[in-house]
């Protein structure tokens, strides 16, 4: 199928549905699900967003901004612990943490008349590990974008032809993905990790992730943003400024941002 075959499978997919609530984050994935399904349902869709610990806090405002664009009724659920299965941070914490939040924004549309809740997943989220899509079959979440056949540079692609900001909108991932299997998350933790990837966002960085490695804050550069590295001032002020959110060394990855590199080891286990 083209694009404009898919972008009609997507729509015919949430029509059939008559009332549906998005599990909407602000990333590229979510926020055309909820563009799509508002257009097609009007005030039958909503917009529902968990707000964690686990998330970036600016990028939360940031879906607030977005579902005012869109016009989409949104709902936002107030989270201040994190459960203590996800905390253990187990390989398939991602299951986990899907379950909790997807049981609660489930409980959230039931709240108000809606029984079917869409996931922005998509035909490239198959090829990497994805624990979490297990607890999505198990709650019957509905992935649209998956249905039609997209794929992430088909979302980014429609995204800019329905006039979406968030087109070119780096990807986005839970805070948590930056601890490695196997040691304890805590809210020091998320809150450190949050800090560092603000600054370094506000040093013109666009794609990157800071991999928190207990003391160690680990950098993943896209390798095409490499080369803004190349500043002895800038990388001083990165070290000296994350240093001070409590990290005891920074360091950088030479092959740059891979996305799901803390999976490499469950590969080799």
């Amino acid at each position: 199928m083209d694009l404009q075959e898919k972008y009609e499978k997507l729509k015919a997919v949430i029509a059939e549905s008559g009332k549906a609530a998005v599990a909407y984050s602000g990333g590229v994935d979510s926020t055309l699900l909820a563009k799509v399904g508002y257009d097609v349902l009007g005030e039958n869709a909503i917009a529902i967003t968990l707000v964690s610990p686990m998330n970036a806090q600016s990028e939360m405002k940031d879906a607030e901004d977005l579902a005012k664009e869109i016009g989409i009724r949104h709902y936002q659920i107030l989270e201040k612990e994190v459960e203590e299965e996800v905390l253990a941070n187990p390989v398939n914490r991602c299951y986990h943490c899907k379950k909790t939040e997807f049981t609660k924004i489930l409980e959230k549309a039931s709240e108000e008349g809606i029984k079917i809740v869409y996931d922005g997943s998509n035909m490239d989220d198959m090829s990497d590990y994805r624990p979490g899509l297990q607890a999505l079959a198990e709650l019957k979440v509905i992935s649209p974008l998956r249905m039609a056949g997209l794929t992430k540079s088909d979302i980014r692609e429609l995204s800019h032809q329905l006039g979406l900001r968030t087109w070119n909108k780096p990807a986005l991932a839970c805070l948590g993905s930056r601890v490695p299997y196997g040691e304890r998350i805590t809210i020091e933790k998320l809150t450190k990790i949050d800090k560092s990837e603000d600054y370094i966002r506000s040093k013109g960085l666009i794609q990157f992730r800071v991999r928190s490695h207990d003391d160690m804050a680990r950098i993943e550069v896209d390798p095409s943003e490499r080369t803004k590295l190349f500043d002895e001032k800038l990388l001083d002020d990165i070290s000296t400024k994350l240093k001070s959110f409590g990290y005891t060394y920074v360091c950088l990855e030479l092959e740059g941002y891979k996305t799901g590199s803390l999976n490499r080891k469950i590969g080799k286990a």
